[in-house]
């Protein structure tokens, strides 16, 4: 599905370490200057998923293929950057292409690694980024405004495309992001073609000294109380921390390494599964001899949808799905015994797929 997740922060908060930690296809630059990360770096990276190791077991597939997501590594951004600032029109071009945001703020002390803004103040950093993302999408909107005033008088949906993008004016304006108007529906489509960067949903990562890796600090504290305002959450982690788990190459290693630390798992897992679900994503499984795999699809999707994720005829010609699941088939440990106990159902077009289904599908060719 080629979804995208967007890496941003002020200069030297830590981004590129954090990318380098998530991506295991690409890895960005990570230097104490402004700018070192100028072309975004795009990395895919597995979405950890213990349902999918337990079905593997089961089976004892040829296989196991996971599900992913793409993390992009965007240029630092400056105060100033919605009129041009630094590297500011790269930085907004960049992020308006992805699906939704991870911002990382810098909650640590170091006098050894630059920082142009002043004392450590993660609410400020931001501020700072939501205010020049709020300037460029007001931008956007009263150029639209101009364009749909001119409509008005001869096309009757204009009037209500314009209600709903003076709504966004006022709400950037006040200096708010576009997500918290919730809008929906017709709404949405009104504003649909103007990519708005506020409108973007966001996961805050509190990038922390590694002392406070348990406890977090006051830095991070403040960080979080903010975005419980805004309905946003926030992952606590150490990048650097992550950054040297995500270099080593056995499991014991890694084990070995959390263990030293206290740690159960990487934060960056915690980070690739509240990703996923910002996107508001959910996973189905097929599972059989040759592979046993994961699958991404929105929550939400019909059988039918969901089909054409492994091929676009699944979709055209479907029949039926097939459909087990998770905890059933846990429970029976095999698709032949939930069908002999009657745990798999045949769900038809209007089926809504959940969570964890392992689905087997129907198709005409």
């Amino acid at each position: 599905m080629a979804l995208q997740v967007g890496i941003v922060g002020l200069p030297n908060v830590g981004k590129s370490t954090l990318f380098n930690a998530v991506s295991n296809s690409a890895k960005a630059q990570a230097s104490n200057y402004r700018f070192c990360t100028i072309e975004p770096n795009v990395g895919q990276v597995d979405v950890p998923d213990e349902r999918l190791a337990k079905l593997a077991e089961l089976v004892q597939p040829q296989r196991i293929l996971p599900t992913t997501i793409e993390f992009v590594d965007i240029a630092g951004l400056v105060k100033g950057a919605s009129k041009g600032e630094g590297l500011g029109n790269k930085f907004l071009a960049n992020i308006r292409e992805v699906d939704a945001i991870v911002h990382v703020i810098r909650c640590f002390e170091d006098e050894n690694i630059l920082r142009e803004e002043g004392e450590i103040n993660p609410v400020s950093d931001k501020e700072i980024i939501d205010t020049e993302l709020q300037f460029k999408d007001l931008e956007s909107v009263e150029k639209k405004i101009a364009r749909v005033e001119k409509m008005v008088k001869a096309d009757p949906k204009a009037k209500g495309v314009l209600e709903v993008l003076m709504k966004c004016k006022e709400h950037l304006f006040q200096g708010k992001n576009i997500r918290g108007l919730q809008l929906e529906g017709e709404e949405l489509d009104a504003i649909a073609d103007i990519f708005l960067l506020t409108q973007k949903p966001v996961l805050y990562v509190a990038n922390i000294d590694e002392g406070s890796i348990h406890t977090g600090n006051k830095y991070s504290e403040a960080l979080v109380k903010v975005a419980t305002e805004e309905g946003a959450g926030v992952i606590v982690m150490n990048n650097s921390i992550e950054a040297q788990i995500s270099e080593l190459e056995t499991a014991e290693d890694k084990e070995l390494f959390l263990s030293e630390y206290g740690l159960t798992e990487p934060g960056l897992n915690r980070l690739i599964r509240e990703a996923y679900n910002l996107l508001e994503l959910i996973t189905y499984f097929t599972a059989g001899v040759q592979e046993v795999r994961a699958w991404t699809i929105h929550r939400g999707w019909k059988a039918p949808q969901a089909a054409s994720v492994i091929h676009t005829d699944f979709e055209k010609g479907f029949i039926k799905a097939e459909t087990i699941s998770y905890e059933d088939y846990v429970k029976y440990g095999s698709e032949a015994a939930c069908r002999e106990n009657g745990r798999l159902r045949i769900e038809g077009k209007e089926y809504i797929v959940k969570d964890g289904d392992v689905l087997h599908f129907r198709f005409n060719v």
